[in-house]
């Protein structure tokens, strides 16, 4: 397996060589030539047709995670229809693409933290929001507990809620858990399948 990031930028930024030592940088024409079934690429968006690169490489079995300066929902939706893996923002620390690559090599999906807080509140919408919520699956949570899963359930994120909430996001983090683990789920997303099971 080897890692190719696609880019042709004038500057490479550090924290990419910092994350994988052996990536090896080519330009968008070569990268089809080289890459096999099982490889990773990792394409920054760039001026061009990195859509249509990105679908060429995923045809041939080559694992794509997508690097954005700008990242955003529309520009995300257009990588994962390619068959890319992973969407991420290019400037995130070396830590995080390490994470993002195990996912991807893992044949996993790794969707940027602001895109799955805003696929929850679509999904949570579209089940019945709020008003589908039955009154006992809330029932053993504190009032601030029920705040939070609500909040959360609607796709806000960790910093947003401590906003409105007027609390920490290390207070929020702390109620979420205490949410999951009476409610029996691992995440957001099940979370609202849970709180609109029983409509």
């Amino acid at each position: 397996m080897t890692r190719y990031l696609v880019y042709q930028g004038s500057s490479e930024v550090p924290r990419w060589s910092e994350a994988f030592p052996d990536l090896e940088v080519l330009a968008p024409h070569s990268v089809l030539d080289i890459a096999n079934a099982g490889d990773v690429a990792w394409v920054v968006v760039e001026q061009g047709d990195w859509v249509g690169l990105c679908t060429r490489l995923a045809q041939k079995g080559v694992l794509v995670a997508v690097l954005s300066f700008n990242p955003a929902s529309n520009e995300a939706y257009k990588a994962f229809t390619t068959g890319a893996r992973g969407y991420i923002h290019a400037l995130s620390t070396p830590d995080i693409l390490r994470q993002v690559d195990v996912v991807v090599r893992n044949r996993g999906i790794w969707l940027w933290p602001e895109l799955m807080d805003s696929l929850v509140g679509g999904v949570f919408k579209a089940l019945g929001g709020q008003q589908s919520v039955q009154p006992d699956v809330l029932a053993g949570l504190t009032e601030r507990e029920r705040d939070v899963a609500l909040a959360v359930a609607e796709g806000r994120s960790n910093k947003v809620v401590a906003r409105d909430l007027g609390i920490t996001e290390r207070t929020v983090k702390a109620h979420l858990g205490a949410v999951f683990r009476k409610l029996g789920v691992k995440d957001r997303m099940q979370l609202i399948l849970r709180l609109s099971r029983d409509r």
